[in-house]
């Protein structure tokens, strides 16, 4: 993945490639960061059905119009296969970086508190990484994208950069509603899951069998990172004081359970995934744990941070 909680191959080397092909992208800031210091060395090839997002943002040397499903078939047609080891060496170079500044220590912590990460790294796991993943908005919502696995398209229901909070619990709904066949896992934060907590409603009256995972931090955990590392630690307007949710997902008839230690999570984890109906996990998560990769507001893509 690209962009501001993206991995850090992909960010640093945009700012190296000699060509960047661009399909369907509309260069949000949230991608490019810097735009006066994007890709400045790279031709630029933009496919895109929506000739109002073309040179709106970067400027494409090439841009090709129409639907991918036609242009972009009849372009690899006219390409000449090829390997590029070293590039892609740099890439997994990159990666091990990665792997041991972030991913080894949010996926498998020594830490006694629990990370976002593991949860919805065990939780993928729990359903053969083959589950409908469901975000609503902030940390969880990065931590899924990045540690959530999938076998299968149409996979991965999000609000993207729309930062819809309170998206999570209905989206899980019409995604099961959709999609009755499949399992189907959305994991939401203590702050946004109150914003259509009253959903559980429908979820109790249509037996809708949807996972709900809830990653307690106490805080509006996003705006609490900005907060932290930008504004020397003055929390203003994002620690909460949560009601009892296990109260709540019982009075709707939603078996619940609650995990507050590392040593109790996998069998809640099972006991959610071999229930049949609606199940309420609410996992107590370190309070001020960040997310990693991260790209500084504003700043160039290759001053991603590690830490």
């Amino acid at each position: 993945m690209l962009g501001m909680h993206g991995n850090y191959g992909p960010n640093v080397k945009t700012n190296e490639c000699d060509v960047l092909i661009a399909i369907g992208m509309r260069f949000d800031d949230r991608v490019t960061g810097d735009v006066n210091s994007y890709a400045k060395q790279a031709k630029v090839i933009h496919l895109e059905i929506d000739p109002a997002e073309v040179n709106k943002i970067i400027k494409a040397d090439v841009a090709v119009l129409g639907s991918v499903k036609d242009t972009l078939p009849a372009l690899t047609k006219e390409v000449n296969g090829n390997a590029y080891p070293e590039w892609l060496s740099e890439f997994k170079a990159c990666h091990k970086i990665e792997n041991e500044k972030v991913i080894a220590n949010e996926v498998f912590p020594t830490q006694k508190g629990l990370t976002m990460g593991e949860v919805v790294h065990k939780v993928s796991k729990a359903f053969d990484d083959d589950a409908i993943l469901v975000t609503d908005v902030g940390q969880h919502q990065m931590m899924g994208s990045r540690y959530f696995n999938f076998k299968r398209t149409r996979s991965n229901v999000t609000s993207g950069g729309l930062g819809t909070m309170g998206f999570g619990l209905p989206a899980a709904l019409g995604a099961k509603l959709g999609a009755p066949d499949r399992d189907v896992c959305v994991f939401i934060g203590d702050g946004g899951f109150q914003m259509t907590i009253q959903e559980l409603g429908t979820i109790f009256q249509t037996k809708a069998a949807v996972k709900i995972i809830v990653l307690n931090n106490n805080f509006l955990g996003m705006v609490r990172q900005w907060q932290e590392l930008f504004f020397d630690g003055r929390y203003a307007s994002t620690e909460l004081v949560n009601p009892n949710f296990q109260m709540i997902a019982n009075g709707f008839g939603i078996k619940s359970a609650l995990v507050d230690s590392r040593e109790n999570l996998d069998a809640a984890i099972d006991k959610m995934a071999k229930h049949e109906g609606p199940f309420f996990l609410e996992v107590k998560v370190e309070k001020e744990g960040n997310v990693f990769p991260m790209v500084p507001a504003g700043s160039s893509v290759s001053d991603i941070r590690l830490e």
